[in-house]
């Protein structure tokens, strides 16, 4: 019989916040990517929390001088940046050259704070110039290909993006039933997934969950109410005619198994 190789495999991770990353959730990532030997890695957004370019954080009290939020933006910037350095290191290491990011709308609140100051598009900072996301996070020197909020990317017959523009509980039927296609996201940093069948075949959809903490002292707008949040991400792969097969790995308690290889986050 003879073996089945995929055209193309994928590594897809959901929502980091990295800022307030679970580090045992991160490092199982970090770990996987060697075993897992991508062709490519897509990033589905809010790669950062950025709270402190967010309009929300000011919503109750007076938004202090613009040279007092970069202050505070700037430390933000080293913090995801210098985390985005880790995954790009392995990615690099192991000959990865096609990546994807899809902007998230916490990325967006950058966006819309230089929109509001747009001298910031031109305003210098350690990791270059401008404080809209793509150049806050040097995305063209990463070498990532990049898809603004609400972007969708499509590879064979499966879309791609941070998930959203569609809500509701079952967000998953409801996009297929929005929009009925094949899609895979994050945003809602729950692990779910729906069928439907459609007149050309069965469609589904997939929310993989996020990689952010889940403690109070991260989520504090929560106000500590319970969630179905769950830490996960998926391997893609695809062949030919654009199928495609879809793995999503649930990390739990700090350990995940790929390939049948158990994945310790928690030891560095």
């Amino acid at each position: 019989m003879k073996k089945a190789t995929p055209n193309k495999r994928y590594i897809v991770i959901p929502d980091q916040h990295l800022e307030y990353v679970d580090w045992p959730a991160y490092r199982c990532v970090l770990k996987a990517i060697p075993i897992i030997r991508p062709t490519g890695f897509i990033n589905l957004g809010d790669v950062g929390e950025w709270e402190h370019a967010s309009y929300w954080q000011w919503k109750k009290k007076a938004r202090p001088p613009i040279d007092y939020q970069l202050s505070l933006i700037d430390k933000d910037i080293k913090i995801v940046n210098a985390r985005m350095d880790l995954i790009d290191a392995v990615l690099d290491k192991c000959n990865v050259r096609e990546k994807y990011l899809l902007e998230g709308n916490h990325d967006n609140w950058l966006n819309q704070l230089v929109e509001e100051n747009e001298h910031l598009i031109s305003t210098s900072h350690k990791y270059g110039k401008g404080y809209l996301f793509r150049d806050a996070v040097a995305l063209e020197k990463r070498g990532y290909a990049f898809y603004p909020v609400g972007m969708r990317l499509k590879i064979g017959k499966l879309y791609f993006y941070h998930g959203h523009l569609i809500k509701g509980i079952d967000h998953p039927r409801n996009h297929l039933l929005k929009w009925g296609i094949n899609i895979m996201y994050g945003h809602y940093h729950d692990v779910q997934q729906s069928s439907i069948t459609h007149v050309e075949g069965e469609k589904s959809a997939w929310s993989i969950g996020c990689l952010k903490r889940m403690d109070y002292a991260a989520n504090k707008f929560l106000m500590r109410a319970p969630t179905n949040w769950g830490h996960a991400f998926a391997v893609v792969d695809f062949w030919s005619g654009g199928k495609f097969s879809v793995a999503p790995i649930r990390i739990i308690g700090g350990q995940c198994v790929v390939f049948g290889q158990l994945i310790d986050g928690n030891k560095k």
